[in-house]
């Protein structure tokens, strides 16, 4: 069943968790982070690589310290399954303007890995993409205007442009509260993005009240761009349900196909989510629980697609479903 309503949302049944879920925990990590989460996963140069958000807590409520610390963390896989944690952060920003850089997404473009991040920083909360040959130097290319981040790089150039979804973050225009969605832009440089266009609205989707963005980097299929979301509903009921005070989103995936030579244009789109919060790893315990947040999405030979995401804000973990499935329930008619 899946009604917003009654706030009962189910996973579609074409997915399946990983059984040794969640694959990166904060205890696999070396150097102590409280949570590991919203992952950024490709295959680069003949391996899985994966670039983690390490969040190390808050002192005064008992989590692990030091007070408010982000880095990003690198680990390596021969199987998208079990990794090699580094025994180093690969990068932090930290000095009289940024306060933070998180939530990366992976996509290799030509011969070279193009890294869409987050960034706090003291005049508003921006985008960004870098670029890295090795994972241990990041070239920033570009940052974006405030209040902009979600972003996502295609792994190929479209019409001789280069391709992003964001969520910019609008209040004032959009009601004075939470309405976000989702865009779309492109460059022909990395540096300058232009032609900014709203790909889905909040209201268009069935089982989100509070906001859509992006999710992992699209795939490219033989019937479009295999393309995930999140989408956050929230319920003023909901009360303490994690280790903030309060909280009351809930946070699900949905999955859509784009047109391979025009990515504005939506074929299709599954009506009901894709994930849910449902496995206790995503429901309980957590920072942030019922919380599911898609950052990686491997096409393998196989036809099998390897979906990453992180759960309550606070581990890696991974679904799997073949993609003729996934391209079924963006395609099939909608009763």
């Amino acid at each position: 069943m899946n009604d917003l309503a009654t706030g009962k949302l189910t996973s579609s049944p074409v997915m399946v968790r990983h059984p040794l879920n969640p694959i990166l925990k904060p205890s696999d990590v070396p150097y102590g982070p409280a949570m590991v989460f919203n992952a950024g996963v490709t295959k680069f140069k003949g391996r899985y690589v994966m670039v983690f958000r390490n969040d190390y807590g808050d002192e005064s409520k008992g989590i692990v310290a030091p007070h408010h610390t982000t880095n990003l963390g690198l680990a390596f896989s021969d199987d998208g399954v079990h990794w090699e944690v580094q025994p180093e952060p690969c990068w932090s920003w930290d000095d009289e303007e940024v306060v933070r850089v998180y939530d990366p997404r992976l996509s290799v473009v030509g011969d070279r890995c193009y890294m869409c991040f987050a960034v706090d920083t003291r005049h508003g909360l921006r985008g960004g993409i870098a670029v890295t040959d090795d994972f241990s130097s990041f070239e920033v290319l570009s940052l974006s205007l405030p209040d902009n981040r979600n972003m996502v790089l295609f792994p190929e150039m479209i019409g001789g442009k280069y391709v992003r979804l964001e969520r910019p973050l609008p209040v004032y225009s959009r009601g004075g509260r939470d309405r976000f969605d989702m865009w779309m832009s492109d460059s022909p440089d990395l540096k300058y993005w232009g032609n900014h266009k709203l790909l889905l609205a909040v209201e268009q989707v069935a089982y989100a009240n509070d906001k859509v963005g992006p999710g992992a980097p699209p795939v490219k299929t033989d019937k479009g761009w295999l393309t995930t979301f999140h989408a956050v509903d929230l319920d003023p009921a909901r009360g303490k349900n994690g280790w903030e005070d309060t909280w009351k989103k809930r946070y699900t995936a949905g999955i859509m196909l784009l047109d391979l030579e025009d990515p504005s244009r939506i074929i299709g789109r599954a009506a009901a989510p894709l994930l849910v919060p449902e496995a206790v790893y995503e429901t309980a315990g957590g920072f942030r629980n019922d919380v599911i947040f898609p950052g990686g999405m491997i096409l393998e030979d196989t036809g099998e697609v390897k979906i990453y995401y992180g759960a309550a804000d606070t581990v890696e973990c991974l679904a799997t479903a073949h993609v003729d499935d996934l391209l079924r329930l963006c395609l099939e008619p909608k009763g």
